[in-house]
């Protein structure tokens, strides 16, 4: 079954170009989208069920053997990772395209959605089959350059401003990526990520330290540790919906698997354990401190994405079985958990108006089921037993009292820090945004939500014409009007097309189509699985990590000889 790895990249690669070669048949791009991305749940899936039965899967493409090919590798933990990511990928954009159908966006320009979506996709998916650094730096371009477009799209000024800080970033660790590769590549003649392995503990201390945290610091700007994480509050928050949910759901969690990779496998011995120890606290505590102080929905969603990546990264600098196992049952919990909660935060935006506390309320009695909707995932993040947020952390804290250091300890206090004032940033929300009245002045102010993920291109409303009497002509009194790309009107000031109001919801309000909720509802019942399934998703997490911490299994696997 090994000719199924390389198509969890060629499909998403092909159907891109298939949907770019459509750009005026909308359908059939939806359809293709679609399609790839069912296929490739059906793929990462049944490779998940056939590494855990018969271990790794290696292709070694184009039949060049390692180390001098380009090999792909598949094992528990990155079939895991694929499964999970393959099914968000499929879920947010079935929200987008609830969304394009809601706001009546049939003929709307931006019809480049479709293929960039699918080039991230592709990039998501290649980065954890990658077993070479060099095609790990190919995957993290292909996300860089497709999540550029997807975070600028509609051209405003904001949105340009975040995607530039959003890419000098990267670009920046992408550079410092590349150096590390080549002087990888340099000081162990290969780039095969099992063959590092072998040779990387032959080098002297300091040329392993230098490469270790040239790699660390390549890694963490894309994972959004601190301090490395300054990018993600103002670059997320400003892309449409299901684009900020994808990214916080995703993107981060790419650069954790990386890290994941560079500590169980490059690097398996505990060089730099104590410092992402303190990356960990630091990371959590900042970042759930920068999410107490928000006032916009958005922006405190992404705080509380950057604050819990130092959960993963605490069970990452732990260095032990049960400390990974944790991190990785962590990481497949916080993907489906912030996924689901940006996805509710559009569906607030589109009933409220807006994301800012300040200006939202009443929500609780215009719409009852996104009040339900917001709140279980919310409970969830918080870690109120006995959801998987409760059961990730329970798993994190055992291991650091197993390690009993003073760093470990200190990890688990900022850890019931965070987990308290996550619990309160996130009810606060609850309190001004669904259960206080809306404010006076803005239930007086007619609706001027924005709808995505288009209508934020729309034009500015032209003032009335003016006949002139010399000339009989008709005219604007301001002046010329400018036409932008999609003149189309909000769906917050309009009747929402082929949608119904959910039960409950309060009149004079927006009404929430039945796609979105019902996609939503699906990513939240997706999150109360986790839960549910909790014993068997912990015994493969910490399968997977038994694989990690024996990093010859995966160098025998890659490079031949018997497991």
């Amino acid at each position: 079954m090994t000719w199924l790895v390389p198509l969890l990249v060629l499909v998403p690669l092909l159907g891109a170009a298939a949907a770019l070669g459509l750009v005026r048949h909308q359908k059939t791009q939806r359809a293709i989208t679609v399609g790839v991305l069912v296929v490739a749940v059906v793929v990462a899936a049944t490779l998940m069920v056939l590494v855990d039965r018969h271990g790794t899967i290696v292709v070694q493409v184009g039949g060049w053997q390692a180390p001098y090919g380009i090999s792909l590798v598949v094992d528990r933990l990155s079939a895991l990772l694929l499964t999970v990511s393959a099914s968000v990928l499929l879920l947010v954009l079935l929200f987008s395209i609830g969304q394009g159908l809601a706001d009546d966006d049939a003929d709307a320009p931006v019809t480049i959605f479709y293929p960039t979506y699918l080039v991230l996709a592709a990039g998501v998916l290649d980065s954890f089959i990658a077993g070479d650094l060099f095609n790990l730096y190919v995957a993290f371009e292909m996300l860089l350059v497709a999540s550029y477009v997807l975070i600028t799209v509609g051209g405003s000024e904001q949105r340009v401003r975040a995607g530039t800080t959003y890419i000098v970033t990267s670009l920046i660790a992408s550079a410092i990526f590349l150096a590390a590769i080549g002087l990888v590549y340099g000081a162990t003649g290969t780039v095969n990520i099992a063959q590092i392995s072998e040779r990387v503990a032959e080098l002297p201390e300091h040329v392993q330290l230098l490469l270790h945290t040239m790699l660390l610091i390549g890694f963490g700007i894309k994972a959004a540790v601190f301090p490395l994480a300054f990018w993600l509050p103002d670059s997320y928050p400003t892309a449409p919906a299901p684009v900020t949910a994808v990214f916080a759901g995703l993107l981060t969690k790419v650069g954790i698997y990386a890290i994941i990779r560079l500590e169980t496998i490059i690097f398996p011995r505990p060089q730099l354990n104590t410092v992402l120890l303190v990356v960990a606290i630091l990371t959590m505590v900042v970042g759930v401190l920068g999410a107490v102080s928000q006032t916009d929905v958005k922006r405190l969603l992404s705080f509380t994405l950057i604050s819990h990546i130092g959960f993963m990264v605490m069970g990452i600098g732990l260095g032990s079985v049960v400390g990974t196992a944790a991190a990785v049952f962590y990481t497949v919990h916080h993907i489906v958990v912030q996924t689901t909660l940006f996805l509710v935060s559009g569906l607030m935006e589109r009933v409220g108006g807006t994301t800012s506390t300040r200006s939202l309320g009443g929500l609780l009695k215009a719409a009852p089921l996104l009040a339900a909707l917001y709140l279980v995932p919310a409970f969830n993040l918080g870690g109120i037993p006995p959801f998987s947020g409760f059961i990730g952390k329970l798993g994190l804290f055992r291991a650091a009292a197993e390690d009993g250091s003073p760093f470990a300890y200190a990890t688990i206090a900022a850890g019931v820090v965070t987990s308290l004032l996550t619990l309160y940033a996130l009810m606060r929300v609850w309190d001004a945004a669904f259960w206080r009245p809306k404010p006076a002045a803005e239930a007086a102010a007619p609706h001027a939500a924005t709808a995505e993920p288009h209508a934020h291109l729309r034009a500015p409303e032209p003032a009335p014409l003016t006949v002139s009497e010399e000339t009989g002509e008709a005219y604007h009194p301001g002046g010329s009007v400018t036409v932008t790309d999609a003149p189309h009107v909000s769906s917050a000031s309009r009747p929402a097309t082929g949608s119904t109001a959910t039960a409950g919801e309060a009149p004079g309000h927006p009404r929430l189509p039945r796609m979105l909720v019902g996609v939503t509802t699906v990513a939240v019942l997706g999150s109360v699985a986790l839960t549910v399934v909790a014993g068997p998703l912990y015994g493969y997490a910490t399968r997977a990590a038994e694989s990690l911490e024996s990093p010859d299994r995966y160098v025998q696997a890659v490079l031949g000889g018997d497991r």
